[in-house]
């Protein structure tokens, strides 16, 4: 019997005997800028081939380093063990297992090296090594199912240079293609095309797959058996001009031919996926090319020896983010957007029945799966990202990265709301209030619009750096916080999303204002102490509300525009410009319509800060500091910031901190009480 020690028991027993008020867990403090240091955000699960492990990313920002890093880590499947396997570096992604179970891999760039390569991680131990060594981008790359050989998604640019260039400088880029630029990708010339080559691990031998200098390939997905390799092909980038993009397949040989599936309407983000047996083939299919801004991508499959494509979720009327084939053949696992949430759900291929499988709010953002296992990432209002075990209709949770972090701050209470506009159309919308919040005091009240305008605000307090973290962030200044999944938002079917087709700016300003009006008669927003602000699309309707209504006191346009003229070949949507709005000199009525808040600028009388990175190809700067010169030539108070060498998001953290402490600043100066 082992001995015990009766002092401590003594003590143990006094312990317990003291008042409760003694042991209680230390009051809980309001979010801070500053805490995005600590913040980690977890993605990309990879369940390894035994379904023993999961693989994922950790997301965090680098304070001295100035950089949002990644780090791979593993968590065991009954959550006991949990591994990093590597440091965090701006540079690491794409983590993947080899379907033999020995090796992870992964994206990363080796010390200053401008290429990433793949890197090899044993399972048995050791340090990584560089499985590859070349001399162009390596986008994305696949594993065939012998563990023998990996696919590589490669940008390469085979631009000749002329006898007056010198091959150190920069060389000239050549444009002869509709679709030119590209936000962090820049510039895009003739010659420079996404390709896919076969890497022969054992022989350490690299050739291209096909020749296809005049096509773009990407998003490969090799057979089951290893024999074929599924992929998209497109002529521009991304999509053709037609809206549409090929599914193409072709023998896993270097120098074979492909042939064609398929031509579909392009989706917003193609995923290729091969059932068990290797007879069908997944896809998503897009709307046509008018209707390109509005997120509703349906699940297809088409035979792998050929036929016409199937329609597998005609009747959800809802966009499928992620989706797989389940071991079992019969079904899949998919990831559904509705309504402020995303939920799993499993559709049998029999009957095309889909049944959801978490109804409380939610928000899964990925999906794996080895044999019978499922794992996820997801979020809730009081959880930031984590890896959770999917079994049946109940969630296990696996990680807990943010529960420090978490476990001292006190977030604010979320609450849904909804209303109908003039002609009877139901919006909902999202409500934050501040910690502490104490009811029948007026708060001063921010109406926070989110981008896209395919996008939604949802039931997330992730850590990912998003937009819907920063609802929180500004609550917790002390202001009630609330967005509106207005007409054009996805997450409600696409009659709802197409509501605003070439309208921009009218039905989603009747929301927001609608919306307004609605929390002002339930006493939850102070109609003295209105703010308004929002990025991208957010920042656009930002500049047509306060060029429509007088009510709000400050405002902030990040990354959007008012003058759509200015946009027509200096942005990057190429497709939505020619089917959407048609050419100016085609359709000027449309184009001036939705460049009112520009052309109408005499009209703002609100305080507004303007934002932007000046290499945003997604919404050029131009559209801040067009806003920014009208109205200080209207002596509006304005102020115009401007980030060097970031794109549409921004990408260093003090940056990001900066545009916090902004937000707060600016708000605070019109809204907060004398």
């Amino acid at each position: 019997m082992p001995k015990i020690n009766l002092r401590a028991c003594a003590a143990l027993t006094l312990l317990a005997t003291l008042p409760a008020l003694a042991w209680a867990a230390p009051a809980k403090r309001p979010l801070k800028n500053e805490d995005m240091f600590r913040m980690e955000a977890v993605s990309e699960p990879q369940m390894s081939p035994d379904g023993q492990w999961i693989a994922y990313i950790v997301g965090t920002s680098d304070k001295e380093a100035d950089e949002f890093q990644n780090s791979i880590w593993m968590v065991s499947w009954d959550g006991k063990q949990q591994v990093q396997m590597t440091k965090p570096s701006s540079s690491v992604s794409e983590a993947r297992w080899s379907p033999d179970g020995r090796y992870l891999s992964y994206l990363a760039k080796l010390g200053d090296a401008e290429h990433s390569q793949v890197m090899l991680l044993d399972r048995r131990g050791g340090e990584p090594r560089a499985l590859t060594n070349v001399t162009d981008d390596i986008e994305s790359y696949a594993w065939s199912p012998d563990s023998h050989r990996l696919v590589l998604v490669m940008e390469t640019n085979e631009e000749p240079t002329t006898a007056n260039i010198t091959a150190k400088g920069p060389k000239p880029i050549v444009i002869d293609s509709m679709f030119f630029k590209e936000d962090v990708t820049g510039y895009i010339g003739r010659h420079q095309k996404q390709n896919l080559y076969l890497f022969d691990i054992d022989a350490a031998k690299l050739e291209p797959l096909a020749k296809t200098a005049q096509y773009n390939d990407v998003s490969p997905a090799f057979s089951p058996d290893g024999r074929q390799i599924a992929f998209v092909r497109t002529k521009e980038r991304a999509v053709d001009m037609d809206g549409m993009m090929d599914i193409e397949l072709i023998e896993a040989r270097a120098g074979a031919e492909p042939h064609r599936l398929a031509r579909v309407w392009a989706p917003n983000v193609q995923h290729l996926s091969w059932s068990p047996d290797g007879k069908l083939i997944a896809f998503l299919q897009g709307l046509e090319p008018k209707y390109a801004m509005y997120m509703h991508d349906s699940l297809y499959v088409v035979p792998a020896a050929g036929g016409p494509p199937k329609a597998l979720t005609e009747k959800l009327d809802r966009w499928i983010s992620s989706y797989r084939f389940l071991a079992d053949g019969k079904s899949m696992l998919l990831l559904v957007e509705d309504d402020g949430n995303t939920y799993p759900a499993r559709l049998d291929l029999a009957t095309l029945a889909i049944d959801r499988l978490i109804t409380r709010p939610f928000v899964a953002y990925g999906e794996t799966s080895a044999g019978k296992r499922v794992a996820i990432t997801a979020a809730d209002e009081k959880t930031s990202s984590e890896v959770y075990a999917l079994e049946g209709r109940n969630l296990r949770r696996l990680t807990f990265h943010s529960d420090k972090l978490l476990n001292e701050i006190e977030l604010g209470a979320t609450e849904d709301f909804s209303f109908k506009v003039k002609d009877g159309t139901e919006v909902h919308g999202m409500l934050v209030k501040p910690p502490g919040y104490v009811a029948g005091k007026k708060y001063p009240t921010i109406l926070w619009i989110h981008g896209g305008p395919d996008l939604q605000d949802d039931h997330s307090a992730d850590f990912g750096f998003s937009y819907q973290f920063l609802r929180q962030i500004i609550a917790a200044n002390g202001y009630v916080v609330f967005g509106v999944n207005y007409r054009g938002s996805s997450g409600r079917g696409i009659e709802f999303a197409k509501a605003i087709f070439a309208d921009w700016g009218n039905k989603e300003v009747e929301d927001l204002l609608t919306a307004t009006d609605t929390l002002v008669a339930r006493g939850l927003a102070d109609p003295d102490r209105l703010g308004i602000g929002g990025w991208s699309y957010g920042g656009i309707l930002t500049d047509f509300t306060i060029a429509s209504d007088r009510r709000f006191k400050a405002a902030l346009s990040g990354a959007g525009a008012a003058n759509e003229l200015s946009q027509f070949g200096t942005s990057q949507y190429v497709v939505v410009n020619h089917y959407e709005l048609g050419p100016p000199w085609k359709n000027m009525d449309a184009w001036l319509k939705v460049s009112y808040p520009f052309f109408h600028a005499d009209r703002i009388h609100t305080p507004t800060l303007f934002m932007g990175g000046d290499k945003d190809f997604n919404v050029p700067v131009t559209g801040s500091e067009q806003m920014y010169q009208a109205l200080r030539t209207l002596e509006v108070p304005t102020e115009l910031v401007i980030y060097p060498d970031q794109h549409h998001e921004l990408a260093r953290p003090s940056f990001l901190m900066d545009r916090y402490d902004r937000t707060a600043a600016w708000f605070g100066k019109y809204l907060k009480a004398p």
